[in-house]
C-alpha cells in the first residue's frame, strides 16, 4: 500500500511509520514495545519487508498518531491543513506521550511491582504491589454494613493537584508555547478511552476500617486522575527505554513521586477510593467455590487498564450530579450493588440523565440481593484499605459470598462483555462459572498474569482469611 506526498514521490506505509517515530524521537525498540511487537517486526514494517494487517495499521496509528488515511485506510479526514503548520516539537511531545502511555498500559503489573519497592516493607501487602497505611488493614474481615461514613460536603483544600511545575514532563505540549493543564486534559486530546467524564466522587478524609469509622468529602473523578496516572506516566516515561535493566537509580528522576511525598496522607492530595469488590460464588459440594475475573481494555477505560482484576470494581460516587444523589448513594452497599448490575448484567450505567433519586429500596436487584443478606446466603466484609504504589490510587477492598442458588438466579446470565472489558470464561464455560477459587489458581494467576493490585490484594487477603470469609 502506497501514498503519494504533495511533491508526487510515491511513499510505503513503512515509510510513513519510520517518519511519524522518527518525529517524535524514539527508537524502534521502546515503540516495538508500546505496540506489543518485537523490534525486528516493527523493522520489518519500516523496510517494506512485511505488510501490516489491518490491526497493526489501527494499532499503530493509535500509538502514533497518524491519520489512518496514511496508512492506507479509509478513515476520517483528519486535519491536513492544520498538519502542515503544526510545529514539530508540539508533534514530537505528543507523539512521545502517546507512546509513553501506551507503553504503560502493557507493563503497569511490573511497574507496580517496581514502584512497591520504594516504600517500607511495613507497608506492603506480600505477594502484592498494594500499600496499607495505620489501622487500614484489619486483623481479620469486618462486615461491610458495620463501618459507618460520615459526609462533609464543604470545601476541602489540597496541596498537590497534578499541575504543578513537577507534571510539566507528563503533560505534552498543546501549543508551542503552553502543554496541556492537566494530564486529564491530555488523556481527553491525544488518547481517551471510550469511558472519559468527571463525576462527582467522595474524596477520603480520614479514619480507618479498624476504627470503624470512615469520613469523606466531595471531589471529582478528574482530582484523582491528574495526580494517580501523572505518577504512572511518570514511572513508565523514565524507564521504557531501558526496562527491564538500568531501573534501579530511577527514583531520583521522579520529581512529581517526591513531591507527592506520604501515600497515606489524605490531606495532602485527593485521595478518591474505588471499591473493588471480590466475588466468590459458593457452588454446591463438592464443586470449588469459584471467583469472577475481569479483563479491562485499555480502549475502554482511563485507569488500570492492561491488567485483569476482580469484579466488580468501581468509583465511589454518587450515580449523578444532582444534589440528592450526593446523601442518596452516599453507601459502599448501594456502590457495589449499582456497579453489579452494570458489569455483571450489562445494564446501562447510571449516567446523571434522571431526574429523581434512585429509589433502591423498589429496585428489584436491590431487593433481591438484600434479601439473600438476610437469608444468610450471601455476606459483605471489607477486607481493608490500600494504595496501588504505581498509581497510589486508593481502593476499598470488599468480598461478597454468594450462594450458589442465588447467584445462579439473580447473575447466572452474567455477561461476557462489559463497557470495560471482558468478564473471563474458563475452558469453554460461561462467563458467570467463574475461575476456581483455589490456591493454585490464585497463585497461577498472581505469579504469571497483570493482575491490578486491588484484585491481586482482594484475592491474598481473601484465601488468607478464607476460614471467615466463607463459612
Amino acid at each position: 500500500m502506497r501514498r503519494e506526498t504533495d511533491s508526487g514521490h510515491i511513499r510505503n506505509v513503512g515509510e510513513v511509520i519510520r517518519e511519524y517515530r522518527l518525529a517524535i524521537g524514539l527508537n524502534q525498540a521502546a515503540v516495538a514495545s508500546a505496540l506489543g511487537i518485537t523490534q525486528q517486526f516493527l523493522s520489518q514494517l519500516e523496510t517494506g519487508t512485511r505488510n501490516p494487517d489491518v490491526e497493526h495499521r489501527r494499532s499503530i496509528a493509535a500509538v502514533l498518531g497518524i491519520p489512518l488515511e496514511e496508512l492506507g485506510m479509509a478513515g476520517r479526514q483528519r486535519r491536513r491543513a492544520a498538519e502542515a503548520v503544526t510545529p514539530a516539537a508540539v508533534v514530537a511531545s505528543r507523539g512521545r506521550w502517546r507512546v509513553q502511555r501506551h507503553w504503560l498500559n502493557r507493563q503497569r503489573a511490573e511497574l507496580g511491582r517496581l514502584a512497591a519497592h520504594w516504600y517500607p516493607s511495613d507497608n506492603r501487602l506480600p505477594g502484592t504491589s498494594l500499600l496499607t497505611g495505620e489501622g487500614w488493614l484489619p486483623s481479620r474481615p469486618v462486615e461491610l454494613q458495620s463501618v459507618r461514613l460520615r459526609l462533609h460536603e464543604g470545601p476541602q483544600s489540597v496541596q498537590v493537584a497534578g499541575t504543578e511545575e513537577q507534571t510539566l514532563a507528563v503533560r505534552p505540549l498543546r501549543t508551542a508555547e503552553t502543554a496541556f493543564d492537566s494530564y486529564s486534559a491530555a488523556v481527553k486530546h491525544l488518547d481517551p478511552p471510550r469511558l472519559f467524564e468527571s463525576r462527582p466522587s467522595y474524596r477520603l478524609l480520614a479514619g480507618s476500617v479498624s476504627s470503624g469509622v470512615l469520613d469523606f468529602g466531595l471531589a471529582s473523578y478528574f482530582d484523582k486522575l491528574d495526580v494517580s496516572e501523572a505518577l504512572a506516566h511518570e514511572l513508565s516515561a523514565a524507564c521504557m527505554e531501558h526496562w527491564p535493566d538500568h531501573v534501579s537509580k530511577l527514583r531520583r528522576r521522579l520529581p512529581f513521586r517526591e513531591l507527592v511525598g506520604d501515600p497515606f496522607d489524605p490531606a495532602r492530595r485527593a485521595v478518591i477510593p474505588a471499591i473493588t469488590t471480590l466475588t466468590i460464588r459458593l457452588r454446591r459440594y463438592p464443586a470449588e467455590p469459584s471467583f469472577l475475573l475481569h479483563w479491562r481494555d485499555p480502549a475502554r477505560v482511563a485507569t488500570a487498564a492492561g491488567v485483569y482484576d476482580v469484579i466488580p470494581a468501581g468509583e465511589f460516587q454518587p450515580s449523578s450530579v444532582a444534589l440528592w444523589d450526593r446523601r442518596n448513594d452516599f453507601s459502599l452497599w448501594r456502590n457495589m450493588v449499582r456497579e453489579y448490575a452494570e458489569e455483571l448484567l450489562g445494564s446501562p450505567e447510571h449516567d446523571g440523565s434522571r431526574s429523581a433519586a434512585i429509589d433502591y429500596e423498589r429496585w428489584p436487584l436491590y431487593q433481591r440481593l438484600g434479601a439473600a443478606q438476610t437469608e444468610g446466603k450471601l455476606r459483605a466484609h471489607i477486607l481493608g484499605l490500600g494504595v496501588d504504589a504505581l498509581t497510589l490510587a486508593a481502593t476499598i477492598l470488599t468480598v461478597v459470598v454468594i450462594d450458589d442458588d442465588v447467584f445462579d438466579d439473580v447473575f447466572g446470565t452474567t455477561v461476557q462483555f462489559n463497557d470495560e472489558g471482558e468478564v473471563v470464561a474458563v475452558e469453554g464455560g460461561r462467563a458467570a462459572d467463574g475461575v476456581p477459587f483455589t490456591a493454585a489458581a490464585i497463585e497461577r494467576l498472581l505469579d504469571n498474569e497483570p493482575v491490578a493490585a486491588p484484585g491481586a490484594a482482594c484475592l491474598t487477603l481473601a484465601w488468607q482469611h478464607r476460614d471467615s470469609v466463607i463459612s
